[in-house]
């Protein structure tokens, strides 16, 4: 299976991934876009879910129709209070779900959070999601560990936040954490290996210069192809047409 580059985007001047899952007639198109670290929109249907908008997105891309925010952890570079006030503030009934931790971090800001934990599902649009893990990575036995979710989106897109947590169905497409102080390469191309993503694309990936996020990003496609997937080499404001 291989990603295609479609091209540029008329908006973004951002390159176009399209991969054959793209004509698959069971599931409804999905366009999923990479923006920094590990912010991502989904887009189906024309409605869009945005998921850890965090602080290293230094500005709010411009987003149509969300109809759901997913907050995997309270840390901020996931969870980034004037990000979500402006959502919000764009489209004032949006629901946003996410841990107890980031209810209450949230709180603080007059931004409700409905609390989710692993096992919960909820429907919104064209939407299905689904939640997973418990618990974020350990960074260091002197940092507190905190609760963190794993979101699957209908099924078809998993990304588990900080932790490398298995989702318990096939996944077309898989985020995948590939820089951060909790985790080493040779923990990434393991979990690769264990999900068996159709697809994958590097994500949580600031923290690296681009040297460190081109030698994470072949040890991820080696892990890939050699499960007969591929990889989408996205850089932020980049697409994935599945």
């Amino acid at each position: 299976m291989d990603a295609i580059l479609l091209g540029l985007s008329a908006a973004s001047g951002q390159a176009v991934y399209q991969t054959s899952l793209s004509t698959s007639a069971t599931m409804a198109f999905m366009k999923i876009t990479k923006f920094e670290h590990a912010f991502v929109a989904i887009e189906v249907d024309d409605s869009t879910i945005v998921i850890d908008p965090g602080k290293f997105s230094h500005n709010l891309p411009e987003l149509s129709n969300v109809v759901g925010v997913v907050l995997t952890h309270e840390h901020d570079d996931h969870t980034f209070a004037p990000h979500l006030a402006a959502i919000r503030s764009a489209f004032p009934d949006v629901p946003i779900w996410g841990t107890a931790g980031s209810q209450a971090a949230l709180a603080q800001a007059g931004i409700p959070v409905t609390s989710v934990t692993p096992g919960d599902e909820v429907t919104v649009g064209p939407f299905t999601l689904g939640f997973y893990g418990g618990a974020h990575a350990i960074i260091h036995s002197s940092i507190p560990q905190i609760a963190n979710l794993g979101v699957s989106v209908n099924s078809k897109f998993f990304y588990s936040g900080d932790s490398f947590v298995v989702p318990q169905h096939e996944v077309d497409v898989l985020a995948v954490p590939s820089s951060a102080p909790w985790l080493k390469v040779a923990e990434v191309m393991d979990y690769v290996a264990a999900v068996k993503p159709k697809v994958a694309f590097p994500t949580h990936d600031a923290l690296w210069a681009e040297p460190g996020i081109a030698l994470t990003n072949a040890r991820i496609s080696e892990v890939v192809s050699s499960l007969g997937g591929t990889f989408a080499p996205l850089n932020p404001g980049e697409q994935l047409e599945v």
